[in-house]
């Protein structure tokens, strides 16, 4: 198996274009996961205090209109 540092120093030999490259790809692979991440947490029910929370407090006469 490769060591981090060995993969850290590879990415570190990069020329500059493949760096822009490797970053984009990173980043894009990393967004993708917390979409995924999202999207499995909101099927599941675990986001549904983000809604159901305003709600309670605009029934509580909490919030202000807008």
């Amino acid at each position: 198996m490769i060591e981090i540092e060995e993969i850290k120093n590879a990415i570190k030999s990069l020329p500059e274009d493949d760096y822009v490259q490797f970053r984009y790809w990173f980043s894009e692979r990393d967004w993708k996961q917390w979409d995924a991440q999202i999207e499995e947490d909101s099927v599941s029910g675990k986001l549904d205090f983000l809604i159901e929370e305003p709600f309670e407090e605009k029934r509580k006469g909490k919030l202000k209109e807008l």
